[in-house]
C-alpha cells in the first residue's frame, strides 16, 4: 500500500485524530478531504449525510487511489462505513465515542458523553452504552455549536468562552467523573471545555485508539518524508486558510464549483 492516508470529516475536526495518526506515522503522506459545504453533519438527514459522503470519498478515492480511508466523524462512521466497505478494497477506519474506556475508567460509575445530536440520537451510541457501560448512569449532551465554535476557534484563534459556558453548563450540574469527547472537533477546544467543567472530570476522544488502528494497517518505512495535502468542499476564509498552512499543508484545493 503507497497511496496515502485519506482522512475525511465534515469540517477540521478531524484534524484531531490526523494528529494523533501523525504522532505514529510521521513521514506518511496524508490527504485531508473536509466537506465545509454540508458541515455540521449533526444536522442532516441520515440519507443525505450518507449519499453525500460515500459520492464525495469515492471521488477523491479514485483520484488519489488512498492505501487506508479514515472515516474521522462521530456522527458519519457508522452510516457510511458498510457503504464504503461495499465499494472499496482499502481498509477503511471509523470513529465511534470511547464509551467504553470512559466506563472502565469512571470511578463512581457515572459518565457522560459530548456529541453532535446526530450521534446522541443515534441506535449505535444506545449500543455501545449497552453493551460497554451497563454498569454505569450515562448522561448524554448533544451541541452542534460546539463544532462551530471549534471551526472559529482554528481560524481565528479565539473562542467566546461565556458562549462556551453556557452550552456546557448542563454537564457542570451533573456529578460525572469522565466526559466522552464524541466529536473528532471537540478535541482542538479540550483544554477550554476542560478549564470550565472541571479538572477533576477526565476528558476521552477516540484519536490515539484511531491513530492505533491505522498504524497496524501501515508499514512505517514505506514513505521517505511526509507530504500534506487538503480539499474542501466550500471556499474556505482567509484564518482558516492561514491555520492549514501553519499546521503544514503544502496543498490546498477546492473540490466543487
Amino acid at each position: 500500500m503507497t497511496g496515502p492516508i485519506l482522512v475525511f470529516d465534515s469540517g477540521i475536526g478531524g484534524l484531531s485524530v490526523l494528529t494523533e495518526i501523525r504522532k505514529q506515522l510521521p513521514n506518511n503522506h496524508y490527504h485531508y478531504l473536509f466537506d465545509n459545504a454540508r458541515m455540521p453533519y449533526g444536522n442532516l438527514s441520515e440519507h443525505e449525510l450518507v449519499t453525500g459522503c460515500v459520492e464525495l470519498i469515492m471521488q477523491q478515492a479514485d483520484v488519489i487511489k488512498p492505501s487506508v480511508i479514515v472515516v474521522a466523524c462521530n456522527t458519519a462512521s457508522t452510516l457510511v462505513l458498510p457503504k464504503l466497505r461495499q465499494r472499496l478494497s482499502v481498509p477503511i477506519v471509523g470513529v465511534v465515542p470511547a464509551i467504553k474506556p470512559a466506563a472502565a475508567k469512571s470511578i463512581n460509575k457515572h459518565i457522560g458523553l459530548l456529541a453532535t445530536p446526530g450521534t446522541v440520537a443515534r441506535d449505535y451510541t444506545q449500543v455501545l452504552i449497552n453493551n460497554f457501560a451497563n454498569d454505569c448512569t450515562v448522561e448524554l449532551f448533544g451541541s452542534s455549536e460546539l463544532v462551530l465554535m471549534a471551526e472559529e476557534y482554528i481560524a481565528s484563534g479565539e473562542i467566546d468562552l461565556g458562549k462556551l459556558e453556557k452550552v456546557l453548563r448542563p454537564i457542570t450540574l451533573t456529578d460525572i467523573d469522565v466526559l466522552v469527547l464524541g466529536c473528532t472537533h471537540f478535541p482542538i477546544i479540550a483544554q477550554h471545555i476542560s478549564s470550565i467543567i472541571g479538572k477533576n472530570v477526565l476528558l476521552l476522544d477516540s484519536g490515539e485508539a484511531i491513530a492505533n488502528r491505522v498504524s497496524s494497517l501501515i508499514t512505517k518505512e514505506e514513505y521517505l518524508n511526509s507530504k500534506l495535502d487538503v480539499s474542501f468542499t466550500k471556499k474556505i476564509a482567509e484564518g482558516l486558510n492561514k491555520a492549514l498552512v501553519d499546521y503544514g499543508f503544502t496543498t490546498m484545493k477546492l473540490i466543487t464549483d
